[in-house]
């Protein structure tokens, strides 16, 4: 089994490029969707935030993940205590995913905060998917966000250029589809699937 951090900055077509990877047969794990399960109402995940952001970031009983994103993209220091409350949790899922993997399979977790969370030593391999910023910025106004929001988005992540100093492979998202499909159709085929192969026949 061979993992594979897939990394980017919001609106670089991290989703677009896991379901690709998908697509071709590998196991392809949302951080994101893993952030949202390790806090869902019930769990102690949920009661942590509620005990250390209040009852204002509830709506209707759940999450209002709009207004804790408010939150602490303003404020670095309850985005800190935010990471810490889902991140070991976040950690621990991918760890249960990644125990029930078959040998000589693909696993792709993609993990959008890589580099701020110091994560790559935990990967066989790190992939960047990389996009210049005012297409990421269009790429998000056409998703409902707002000109400030974007710009808090942005300015909490690292630049492209600090991923790609971490990643082994850079994968450009800069034209049509096609074209990133085949960026990713020869990795898949021509590295990973050989590399998880080869792990899988030790």
């Amino acid at each position: 089994m061979l993992l594979v951090a897939l990394t980017g900055g919001i609106g670089s077509g991290k989703s677009y490029a896991g379901e690709l990877f998908a697509d071709l047969g590998a196991t392809v794990i949302d951080s994101d969707q893993l952030a949202r399960d390790v806090v869902e109402r019930g769990t102690p995940g949920f009661d942590e935030i509620v005990a250390r952001f209040g009852d204002e970031v509830l709506r209707d009983g759940v999450l209002d993940r709009a207004k804790l994103g408010e939150i602490v993209f303003n404020d670095p220091a309850s985005r800190k205590e935010l990471e810490e409350i889902t991140h070991p949790r976040i950690r621990k899922a991918l760890d249960e995913i990644v125990m029930r993997a078959n040998p000589g399979t693909v696993v792709i977790n993609q993990i959008p905060l890589l580099v701020e969370t110091q994560g790559k030593s935990r990967f066989d391999r790190v992939i960047t998917i990389s996009a210049p910023v005012e297409l990421r910025r269009e790429r998000l106004a056409a998703r409902g966000m707002k000109s400030y929001e974007i710009d808090k988005r942005l300015e909490s992540q690292v630049s492209d250029g600090e991923r790609e100093e971490i990643a082994d492979h850079v994968l450009r998202n800069d034209g049509d589809s096609d074209h990133l499909l085949r960026q990713i159709e020869n990795l898949y085929s021509e590295v990973l699937l050989p590399l998880a192969r080869a792990k899988g026949s030790i």
